[in-house]
This record gives structure tokens, sequence and C-alpha cells, in this order.
């Protein structure tokens, strides 16, 4: 559970460490976070905190506290952001409105996830981010594809228009420098026959590429003058500083001045806004390739239904149609919305959803989801879902929340974008100022201020965590695994313990009756009464005895009385009169039952890793039934797949010990928590945690929720029920544990590729800074030429983004 709560009476950030402290140090609470910069106070907490202990420890340290307003979480596609400092400049420039507690942009993802009360309203957010300069795009897919798909020919354009003037721009000023090309200037625009027109020409061919480019000048100096500058303003300082040094030189030609010739500089103008823009628009085009997984899952959605309407086919958009509508769906077609089968039969293709390429048979009474593909049969089915809510869409809900959030791994780049451009803009000034007084030369100085500016990179910080985010979480959903988060994503290559449920989980969860013992009375008795108890209950064991009598075609009795369940021992009722008691050892001894020679019988049966259930009748033990549930096929390799990670691996089950013992010997488990009841699964994820282990928990069922809220890492495998998925961080949608194994290891992959990117974006901007600066030149080195700068920016950036594409070819 989470709750923000509005603090005053915080003087400083010493004020807001103090009271997370106090707050972390309450039971029950898992996280608590103070932003000191919007008075708030963040808290995840669990059902063991007393919620008045919270508001009396703020109390006591001297702050007040207004109770939450309705909190609600927005995310928002922006349109025209240029680097990390961007997307810093619009977090900085919304939290300062009342009413806005939180604010996540990712510059990858082009989006916002927005956190606010209702003391703003989501219209003035959005006008505020489009007064900035940006372009809110509607949460509608096509639009925002045809947004992209406009922004990516429009780069072109402007990459091919300012290439046909930069190309000779380049060639008349560098050719007449270099023996051997200087002929082919025509000496009408040679430097060294007419030194006018040479610059004249120049000039003419630059400003058409600074029109080309024009939005590096606009938004670069409104958000420079505002206090917030990024890439753009970079480019726009530096181009316009070398651009009117240039038009001074010239006017100094003009004015007979011929040796100022020397001191031009527009190719670098012109040159470093075609490679800007030609980097710019590769950027975008491997950007669009991050996303392709979401895209193809949006895709997987039919745009249009048949349903039956008065006995007769009706084609209707996805978005009419109902639940309980009759669908009908032909060979070849995707299932339009989730369902149960009422008539037909076919195989369905659910590789969008589990990953398995073998298509399912369905039969009447069968589930299909949405987006599938009927392969041969004609089928009819009842919707259960509209299109909004169907299994496929909130896979894409998680997909795309998963890609807003950041990872704590982020936060370091975070920090260095918020003050990147700044300070490379104290840099390349410092730098500038001390060379011009080191060499009296002012040409030599605008050389390396230029340099500066151009090669320093925010945009290769900004992409670096989030790119790799989007492919790693896009490839899990192909493959059936939703990481719910960037932290879910960084915790799960952190993890060194790895707790697994038994039922559901290492087994198939559908046990079947194997042993009936009885003692005074008939089997088929014994088993008429157990069944007939058993109906009312939903435990799975209950339901195996009830399937089995049913089988045998024994009639259950009707007439069941005071039935009750206590969870974790069995359950009892009255049948005409007679106690019935059936559960486990605990059970008979709360109960004084005395358990005779048949314990012996219950532990042999316990060895062979059935489920013994004890069966008392007016306080008689008058039998036993053996329950077994089947391992699954892959759980033993899979199993041994994660021990060959090293972690620490636990079963944990409210079996008795010797069954539990059984089936953790069949698939090489040394560690069992056995005769657990479901409460208390979540204390031993806590003991585990308290000996400084990062634990994950993996199960399917209700009673698994707590633990899987409580665990570093909550896995729901994907059999489980909404409970279940909804308290974890990575949901697995197919039935097979080799999935936990798959997840793990695809984070790892992932938060490896987020570091690679993170030293390269470092490691690129510490060494081309200081060269750019004219460090190798003090040593007898070369000088940074200008152009060079720009090219070495842009390729950081799309090295960043190919490595991150790499994560693709993840198997």
């Amino acid at each position: 559970m989470e709750k923000a709560i509005k603090i005053q009476g915080m003087s400083c950030a010493g004020c807001a460490k103090g009271l997370q402290d106090a707050i972390s140090k309450l039971i029950g609470i898992e996280s608590a976070n103070v932003n000191f910069a919007n008075e708030t106070l963040y808290v995840k907490y669990n059902e063991k905190l007393n919620i008045n202990d919270l508001f009396k420890t703020i109390e006591k340290l001297g702050f007040k506290y207004l109770e939450e307003n309705n909190t609600k979480e927005a995310i928002i596609s922006i349109g025209g952001m240029s680097c990390a400092g961007c997307a810093k400049g619009i977090e900085k420039e919304l939290i300062k409105n009342s009413g806005v507690e939180k604010v996540e942009v990712n510059f990858a993802t082009e989006k916002a996830k927005i956190i606010y009360n209702d003391n703003i309203r989501l219209s003035n957010i959005k006008n505020k981010i489009e007064e900035m300069g940006f372009k809110i795009l509607e949460e509608n897919i096509e639009e925002k594809e045809n947004f992209k798909e406009k922004e990516i020919k429009t780069m072109f354009k402007k990459v091919l228009l300012s290439a046909i003037f930069g190309i000779p721009l380049l060639f008349i000023a560098m050719a007449p420098m270099i023996k051997g090309l200087d002929k082919l200037v025509p000496s009408v625009i040679n430097m060294n026959d007419s030194p006018l027109n040479y610059a004249i020409i120049q000039l003419i061919l630059t400003i058409p590429i600074m029109i080309i480019g024009y939005k590096f000048y606009t938004n670069g100096f409104k958000l420079f003058f505002r206090g917030k500058p990024n890439m753009d303003s970079l480019i726009a300082i530096s181009t316009t500083a070398a651009f009117l040094y240039s038009l001074y030189n010239t006017i100094n030609i003009i004015n007979g001045n011929l040796h100022f010739v020397h001191s031009l500089y527009y190719e670098t103008v012109g040159m470093i806004i075609v490679l800007i823009l030609l980097g710019k628009y590769l950027e975008t085009i491997s950007k669009g390739k991050t996303s392709d997984a979401i895209k193809k899952l949006m895709g997987l959605a039919p745009k249009y239904a048949t349903i039956l309407n008065n006995g007769k086919e009706e084609k209707i958009a996805i978005d009419e149609v109902l639940v309980d509508d009759i669908v009908i769906a032909k060979p070849g077609e995707k299932i339009a919305v989730d369902g149960i089968v009422i008539d037909g039969e076919t195989y369905i293709d659910e590789a969008m959803l589990t990953g398995e390429s073998i298509p399912v048979k369905k039969e009447k009474d069968s589930q299909v989801f949405a987006g599938s593909i009927n392969k041969n049969g004609y089928i009819k089915f009842k919707a259960t879902k509209t299109s909004k809510d169907t299994a496929l869409a909130n896979i894409i809900k998680i997909v795309e929340d998963a890609q807003v959030t950041k990872a704590p791994i982020a936060k370091i780049a975070d920090i260095v974008s918020g003050y990147f451009v700044p300070v490379v803009c104290i840099i390349a000034l410092v730098a500038s100022v001390i060379w011009f007084f080191v060499t009296k030369d002012l040409e030599f100085s605008l050389k390396i201020f230029v340099s500066v500016l151009v090669i320093a990179c925010p945009c290769a910080l900004g992409l670096a965590t989030p790119t790799a985010i989007m492919v790693g979480t896009g490839k899990g959903a192909e493959n059936g695994i939703l990481i719910k988060s960037g932290e879910a994503l960084e915790m799960a290559y952190k993890l060194d313990t790895v707790i697994l449920d038994k039922t559901g989980t290492i087994t198939e969860g559908k046990p079947v009756v194997t042993n009936i013992i009885s003692k005074n009375i008939e089997e088929n008795e014994l088993l008429k009464l157990v069944a007939s108890v058993e109906k009312m209950s939903e435990h799975p064991l209950g339901e195996a005895i009830v399937k089995y009598a049913i089988s045998k075609n024994i009639d259950l009795c009707e007439n069941i009385e005071d039935f009750k369940v206590k969870v974790g021992f069995g359950i009892e009722a009255k049948i005409n009169n007679k106690n019935i008691s059936i559960g486990n050892k605990k059970l008979l001894e709360s109960l004084n039952i005395d358990l005779l020679n048949m314990e012996d019988e219950a532990i042999n049966l316990a060895n062979e890793g059935k489920t013994p259930m004890y069966v008392a009748i007016d306080n008689n033990l008058e039998g036993i039934i053996a329950v077994a549930d089947p391992i699954k096929e892959n759980s033993k390799q899979a199993i041994e797949k994660l021990s060959s990670m090293g972690l620490n691996i636990f079963m944990i089950t409210g079996d008795n010990k010797k069954t539990a013992e059984a089936i953790a010997n069949q698939v090489n488990i040394k560690n069992v928590f056995a005769e657990v009841l479901p409460i208390d699964k979540a204390n031993y994820v806590e003991k585990l945690q308290k000996e400084g282990k990062k634990v994950a928990m993996v199960g399917d069922g209700i009673n698994d929720a707590p633990a899987l809220a409580k665990s570093d890492l909550g896995i729901a495998i994907g059999s489980g029920t909404d409970i279940a998925i909804e308290s974890a961080d990575v949901v697995l949608i197919k039935n097979d544990l080799n999935g936990v194994y798959n997840a793990i290891k695809l984070s790892k992959k992932t938060i490896i590729n987020i570091k690679q990117n993170l030293f390269w974006a470092f490691i690129y901007n510490i060494i081309g800074i200081p060269i750019a600066c004219g460090i190798l030149y003090i040593f007898g080195g070369p000088l940074l030429n200008p152009m060079i700068g720009a090219l070495a920016m842009s390729l950081s950036s799309i090295s960043v983004l190919l490595n991150a594409l790499r994560l693709r070819k993840f198997k």
C-alpha cells in the first residue's frame, strides 16, 4: 500500500532527512521518502502499520500534516524533447506547481508520469508543458505513430536539404587549403583569387543551413534565457558565436582587410548543424526500434469483431463489444476479446501471450484471449472482457508503465543531466578565456569554446538507462515475462535468494487422489462423507477429492451444516448430525483426537510426496485420504538452472514436513519451510531479509499475496489469481518455472547493458570535453576540430542506442 502526505513546517533538507529516518523505523513501513521540494512524504507500508503511529510521529517531530488529497496518476506523451536536459527541465518546472506531487519524464520513451492532486487540473499541467515549447501527444496510438513518422520524414528532409548546402560549403571552404583540390575551386570563389567572393558564397550557403536548423536557436536560446539550458542551447550558442565572428571578419574583408579571409568559420557552423541533424535523425530511427515490442503488442489487437445479433452475423468496432456478447472467430482470424468458448473446437496460437509457439486446443468452456490467432476451427465464444480490459490490454499497460519508470541505477545519470549543460557552458567559457590570455589569439579561444560546447553530450546520459529498459521490458513481454518497473528489473539483478511456493508453482496445482485408508467404515462411504464436505471448500486438495468421488459415480450428500474453514488446519461440518473433521495433524491435535497407529501410515504417504488428510467422525479417527500434486514437467530443470546462477533456493508450503521434503528431494531443493500457515509466509520472507538476503518470492495463489508484496521481488506465475498478480513485481504469463530463470537472466542482461551504456556515456564526456579544452594541444597533440566534435557527439548517442538494441537478440 502507498500513501502521499503533505508535510508543513520543514525548513531545510535536514528536517526532511530526520522525518524520513523516523518514519522508516516504524513497524510496517516498507519504504519512506520525504521530498523537501514539494513538502510531501511518500510511504509504502503493509498491514502491520498502525496509521495513527505514523501521524503521531510526524507531530512529535514538530511538523503538521495534511491528509492526502485524492491523488491521480497520468501518463502524458511529449513530443519535441531533444535531450535529457529537456526532460529534466520539464520535471523541475512541473514540480514547482502546487498540486503536482511527483514527476518522472523519460526522454527515451518521450513520456511523463505525473502524480497530482485536486489542487491542479491535468489540462493546466499540459498547458505548462506546451508553454515550454513541447508538444502534447494524445494517448492515441495512431496519432502517436503518425507524429513519429512525420517527425522522421521531416528530419530526413532537413538532413537532405542541409547536406545540399553543407557539402558544397565544406568543399569551397577546405579545398583551397589542400594541394591538388585547390585547382577544382573556380577562381571566382577561390580564397586566393577572390577572397571577398569566397567569404560571401560561404555566408550565402550557411544562412539556409541555419534556417533549416532554426529549432536549435528558438528552443536553445529560449531555454537558456529561462535558466534551463539544454543540448539545443549548446549548439545555438556555439554556432552563433562562430557565425558572428565569421560575419565580423567578412565585414573586415569588405573593408579591404583581405587577411581576414583566413579567419572564417562558416563551414564549421554549417557542418555542425548538418552533422547534429544527421545524428538526431539516426537517433530518432533507433529510438523507434527500442519500442518495437510494444508496437507489435498493440498491433495484435484486432480492430473489428464479428458478433451474433439476433441470430445474424454483424461486424462491429472492437470497442463496441460488450461483456456477454456472442463473438465468432473464423479460421485465420484474431480473437477479438477475452472470452469462454460456448461452441466449436479449434487450435489457437497464443505465442503473443505465452511465448509458446505450439497452438493450444480450445473446446467448450476453454478460455480464449484477445490477439491470439484462431488456426483452423470455427468457434463461438461469450465475451468476458471488453477491449480495454483484456489480458492483452493489461499486458500493454504493464509494459508501458514499466517503460515510463526509472531504475534506481539511473539516479546518477539524472543528477548529472540536471547540471550538465550549465557546467559545460562554464567549462567552455573558462577554457576559452584561459587560452585567450595564454595565446592572445581570439580565433584559437573561439575554436576551444565551440569545440567544448558541441562535443558535450547530455543525450547519451539521458538515453543510457531508459532505452535498455524499453528493449528489456519489451523483449520480456514478447516472451510472456511482464516486468512492471525499472526498479523490479534492477532488483532481479541483485537477487541472491528465491523462495518457491509449492502448490501451483513447483507442482501442477491439480492434485489427484492416490490412497484411501479406512478404519471402521467402508472406503466409498468415507469418500462420500469427505467429498460432500469438501464440495463446500475451494481448496485444490478438496476439489481433487470431489472429482474423484464423482468419477466413481458416488452421490454426494446435500444436507451439509455448520461448515467451517480452519485456515492452516482443515475443515469441519455436520452431515446427519455427524461431526466430520478433515485436515492435518494440527487439526486433530487441536480437537484432542488420538492418532492411534495411523500416524505411521501418514508418515509413509508423506515420504512418498503425498499429502495425507486425516478424517475424523464424531471425534474418532476413521481414516486417511492421500492426495498427490504432480510436479510440473519443467520444474526440476528450471530449479537446476536457478541454482546454477548461484541463487539460494527455498521451498515454502503448508504441507507437512515429510511431504514437503519428499517433493523438495525430487526437484533438488535443500531448503524447505513446511507446515507454514498462509499468513506466516510473509514472515519467512522477512526472516531471510533480516539475514541480509535479497529475496524473490514466486507464487500463484491468494495466500501468496502478502509474501509477494513483502519480498524484494514478487514473481507471480500466470496461472495465478488476480490478487497474486496485482501484488507481484513480475508476472509470468506461461505457467512454467523456466520463466523465473528467464526473467532473472533477462534482468541481469539488461542491467549489464545499462552499466555499459552509462560507462560509455560518462567516459565519452570525461575524455571528450578535456580534449576539446585543448589538453592534448598542451602536450604537442592536435587541437579538436569543432566539426569532429559534432560528429563524435552524434555518434555517442547512436552508440548507446545500438548497444541497447542488442538486447533484442536475447533468447
